[in-house]
C-alpha cells in the first residue's frame, strides 16, 4: 500500500512540475504573440489607411466600391497572413503551412465557383472607369436600348423608354456596348 501511495505521490509531483515547466517555456512565446497581435493591428491598420487613402485618390466618390472591395480584400490577406505568422510564433507552424495549403485550395475553388460574379465585378469595374458609359447616357447593350440609370460592380441597370427597368449582368454589357447616335449628337 506504502508503494502504491509513493507512486501515486511522484505520479503528481511528476505532472506538477511538468505543467509548470510547459507555463514557463509558453510565456515567452505568449508575450511574443501578445506583441506581434499588437504591432500586426496597428500596421494593418496603417496599410489600409494607405490603401484605402491611394483608390480614393484615383477613384471619384461615386466609384466608392472599388475601393471599399479592394481594401477588404487587402484586409483579409493581411488578417489571413497575421493569423499563420502568429500560428509559427506560437510554434504551430505545421498548423500554419497546412492551414495555408489548405487556404490555398479553398480560394481555387470558390474562385471557379464565382467565376461569374468575379467576370462581372471586373467588367463593372471597367464599366464604372470608362468615360463613354455613365449614368444618364443613352446606349445599346445586349440588344436593349435605354438610358443607363445606375452602374453597380456586378450589375447595370437602363430604363426603356416605355419606363420598363432593365437590370443587365455587367459582363454581358461589357461585351458589346454601343452609344446611341442621338447621345452623340449624330
Amino acid at each position: 500500500m506504502q508503494a502504491s501511495a509513493g507512486f501515486l505521490t511522484e505520479l503528481v509531483r511528476e505532472t506538477t512540475v511538468g505543467i509548470q515547466q510547459g507555463l514557463v517555456n509558453a510565456v515567452p512565446k505568449l508575450v511574443m504573440a501578445l506583441v506581434f497581435l499588437t504591432v500586426a493591428y496597428v500596421g494593418i491598420k496603417i496599410a489600409l489607411g494607405i490603401v484605402r487613402g491611394a483608390l480614393d485618390a484615383v477613384y471619384p466618390a461615386e466609384q466608392d466600391l472599388i475601393v471599399n472591395l479592394a481594401t477588404t480584400v487587402v484586409g483579409v490577406f493581411l488578417w489571413f497572413a497575421a493569423a499563420l505568422a502568429l500560428l509559427k510564433i506560437l510554434g504551430l507552424g505545421d498548423i500554419a503551412a497546412s492551414l495555408g495549403t489548405a487556404a490555398g485550395f479553398i480560394a481555387l475553388g470558390i474562385s471557379y465557383a464565382l467565376s461569374g460574379m468575379i467576370a462581372d465585378t471586373v467588367a463593372g469595374v471597367y464599366l464604372l472607369r470608362d468615360p463613354d458609359f455613365n449614368p444618364g447616357d443613352r446606349v445599346t447593350a445586349d440588344g436593349t436600348t435605354g438610358e443607363v440609370r445606375d452602374i453597380g460592380l456586378r450589375k447595370s441597370r437602363f430604363k426603356l423608354d416605355d419606363g420598363d427597368t432593365v437590370v443587365m449582368s455587367n459582363s454581358a454589357v461589357e461585351k458589346k456596348w454601343t452609344v446611341d447616335a442621338d447621345e452623340t449628337g449624330g
